[in-house]
């Protein structure tokens, strides 16, 4: 594939492996709220979503600010511990960028631990836009916040590939017009991400070098 000028990601669960200080959050702040018996294999489906509307479906109360509070409390205690990125990523993004390709990310988590993880695993600078939960109104499945991301950039959709580990990604991606692409190595598995209309999977953050036009360098 050729004329991919820019690349958007998801962040959890795409470049950042936050899945563990995900669940782990959840489950500390879930554990007198829902009834015995539920695990992590209740979470994982639901990872990607707005935590309000998680909090929601797991608890099934309408007001889960304090739920939610709770959980950005302990997400952040947990942070520097639990936070990792996924291999090769800082290789992949600092190299797109040499190749001139623009590099945006596209969350439903807030600016603020947005910006703290990807300060913490070093490809901060390598990011040239960012679309939060708090910056748009509709979050993902909804095209808006990877349109937002575009339009930032001044790019076009054409041209512009969404990569992400979740099904509201690549909803959103294909809404907005974007070339989708999902990662293998998602908890929810390629399946799903295939069925939900993914173009193209990728087994390592490398292999987006063929997608965008670049050789795969040979390994050292």
């Amino acid at each position: 594939m050729t004329g991919i000028r820019t690349v958007l990601f998801d962040l959890d669960g795409t470049i950042l492996d936050t899945n563990e200080l995900i669940i782990r959050s959840f489950m500390e702040v879930l554990k007198d709220v829902v009834p015995e018996g539920f695990t992590r294999e209740h979470i994982i489906p639901k990872m990607g979503e707005p935590l309000e509307l998680q909090f929601q479906h797991f608890s099934g109360l309408e007001d889960v600010s304090h739920l939610v509070a709770a959980y950005r409390k302990v997400n952040l205690r947990l942070h520097d511990e639990l936070v990792k990125p996924f291999p090769y990523v800082a290789e992949v993004l600092k190299r797109l960028r040499e190749n001139g390709i623009q590099i945006g990310v596209v969350t439903t988590k807030i600016r603020m631990t947005t910006e703290k993880g990807l300060a913490y695993i070093g490809i901060r600078d390598y990011v040239d836009a960012i679309v939060t939960i708090d910056d748009i109104v509709n979050p993902k499945p909804h095209p808006e916040p990877v349109l937002k991301a575009i339009e930032l950039l001044g790019a076009e959709p054409a041209s512009t590939m969404m990569v992400g580990d979740s099904v509201v990604d690549i909803m959103s991606a294909e809404a907005a017009g974007t070339v989708s692409v999902g990662v293998a190595w998602s908890l929810k598995g390629e399946r799903l991400l295939r069925d939900s209309g993914a173009q193209h999977i990728i087994r390592d953050m490398r292999d987006l070098y063929e997608l965008v036009g670049l050789e795969r360098e040979p390994l050292a």
